[in-house]
């Protein structure tokens, strides 16, 4: 492999690292038990949720703050805004390991804008597609929308009681789901739009174990998820805390003069390498045409 397919593949994997870090894992979900008497029947676990999702939704927007232990061990943090239906971030990256600093992303739909530690070409963020062949990206994005979505219809969540997570007041939760159970997410509420709940699924599909404490605080929002997912390269924890639901702005990208594609720069890249490529070839036949002339003229070649 001579040194510009060594550049082009370099370039090409820390395009996607550098994009990745706008995409981290999400957890949760679980359990058996629950209440007695009136206070069962109170904070019934299915219709607490059901409730507490309804109300979500129509939020759109809140303020999260999640913490995600991955299965190398390492964990990174992101604070800011989450949005939902559809799926999008404004958020601070923080904790990402090997001195790198902290830094934002911008997600919306399917499209994400990472902010470049350097200006490349002038440009402050670079933008990436995650569509592909015309099909939406299929991906969990932590959001309080989402986490209770998962929960929708599940009847083996249990209702643990009422205590106080980070100073509020709330009502716990707890569960322990299979990959099978997480397949039947709004079997029984229906509350869910069909295209939200068809998305949700395919999103689960690789999760064989999943377990999660939810608290729902008295005005009726998640206020805390705990939560861990399991698949066959390991287990990932998270823990978020939501606040501040309606109130954040709605998610906006970044002007659109500091931004540059993905794919713009890794075709310039190309192109650069190309003739990277040209040189170093010609570069080689003028080599062996010196060479040649030296030996034409009874001296030692340069590649003797």
């Amino acid at each position: 492999m001579n040194s510009a397919v060594r550049i082009r593949a370099g370039v090409a994997m820390a395009g996607a690292a550098l994009l990745a870090g706008g995409l981290t894992a999400c957890g949760g979900t679980g359990g058996t038990g629950g209440g007695k008497g009136a206070d069962a029947k109170a904070h019934d676990p299915v219709e607490a949720v059901k409730a507490s999702y309804l109300k979500t939704v129509a939020a759109r927007f809140a303020k999260a703050d999640v913490a995600t232990t991955g299965t190398d061990g390492r964990t990174v943090r992101e604070s800011g805004t989450k949005g939902w239906y559809p799926a999008a971030h404004d958020v601070m990256l923080k904790d990402r390991g090997e001195g790198k600093p902290d830094t934002r992303s911008i997600m919306m739909g399917d499209t994400i804008y990472s902010q470049l530690d350097k200006p490349l070409k002038g440009k402050a963020w670079m933008q990436m597609d995650l569509s592909q062949d015309g099909k939406p990206g299929v991906r969990l994005n932590q959001d309080p929308a989402e986490y209770l979505a998962i929960l929708l219809g599940q009847e083996k969540l249990t209702h643990v009681g009422a205590e106080q997570t980070d100073g509020i007041d709330a009502q716990h939760y707890k569960g322990s789901l299979t990959g099978a159970e997480l397949a039947k997410a709004d079997e029984s509420t229906r509350a869910m739009e069909e295209k939200n709940r068809q998305y949700l699924h395919e999103a689960l599909k690789h999760i064989t174990a999943y377990e999660i404490d939810l608290w729902i605080g008295k005005d009726g929002y998640p206020v805390r998820v705990d939560s861990s997912s399991t698949d066959d390269k390991g287990t990932t924890k998270t823990t978020v805390t939501f606040s501040e639901f309606g109130g954040p702005a709605p998610v906006q990208p970044p002007p659109a003069d500091q931004v540059i594609a993905f794919d713009a720069v890794m075709k310039g890249v190309d192109a650069d390498l190309e003739q990277v490529d040209k040189d170093l070839a010609q570069a080689d036949k003028d080599l062996e045409e010196a060479d040649k002339t030296l030996r034409d003229a009874g001296l030692p070649g340069l590649r003797q």
